[in-house]
């Protein structure tokens, strides 16, 4: 079970969203609008927040923006809109996962399982929702600290605040540095088999990724691109 923010101005799709939610055992909070659901997601965060794009008040992307500042919740995005540019944005701006209106609500439920089990967030029984590492411990890559119990992340011991889909990437790479990661082995690494993206989506991550470690030391060079291949983490 876990608690769930819906903030979309369409009460159609509230409704029913809520509802399927619901089904599984999951407690849905129901916000209208962006400013609504800031204010919401502040006070009392969730496990997980689905916001609408184009919403009034405050619309999806700029309620994102200014969630990502403060918190790294699990975002999944929604838009009845068909460019991809809302897209691109979306996952640049911290989304974890994006789903174009109209949409059925199975897939909307794959999609939420997926993103609580990379979350690790218990399901409707009280299980881990995703895989328990019993060997999980802190590691460490030069100046790299990746926590996966606490979910947290260092860099030359200042904290480095990554989001769900941001944390599994990093460690992926940080696993075996020096060793090229293509794409389709990142997306093995943070998405379900169930849950397609493209590689602009994984291109959009590390973009921001590196964003976030450069704000605490712009020399940060430590996620290489191999142009036409992939990536990979270089130890220094």
């Amino acid at each position: 079970m876990a608690k769930i923010t819906l903030v979309d101005d369409d009460e159609n799709i509230v409704a029913s969203v809520s509802l399927a939610l619901e089904s599984h055992g999951h407690v849905v909070t129901a916000c209208h609008d962006g400013v609504a659901g800031l204010e919401s997601l502040t006070a009392n965060p969730p496990d997980l927040a689905i916001l609408d794009v184009k919403m009034p008040r405050m619309d999806g992307m700029e309620l994102l923006r200014r969630l990502r500042q403060t918190s790294n919740m699990p975002v999944i995005m929604l838009t009845s809109k068909d460019e991809e540019i809302d897209e691109i944005l979306g996952f640049n701006l911290g989304a974890d996962d994006y789903m174009h209106k109209p949409f059925s609500q199975r897939l909307l439920l794959e999609r939420v399982k997926a993103v609580l089990r990379r979350a690790d967030v218990p399901d409707e029984n009280g299980a881990p929702a995703g895989p328990v590492d019993p060997g999980a411990k802190a590691m460490k890559r030069g100046k790299l600290t990746l926590d996966p119990e606490r979910h947290d992340s260092l860099w030359d011991g200042k904290p480095v605040r990554l989001t769900v889909t941001e944390f599994l990437l990093l460690q992926s790479l940080a696993q075996r540095p020096g060793f090229v990661k293509s794409r389709d082995n990142l997306m093995d690494a943070a998405y379900d088999d169930q849950v397609y993206v493209d590689d602009r989506t994984i291109d959009s991550h590390i973009k921001r990724m590196r964003k976030k470690f450069r704000q605490v030391d712009s020399s940060f060079d430590a996620i290489e691109t191999l142009y036409g291949v992939g990536y990979r983490y270089r130890e220094s």
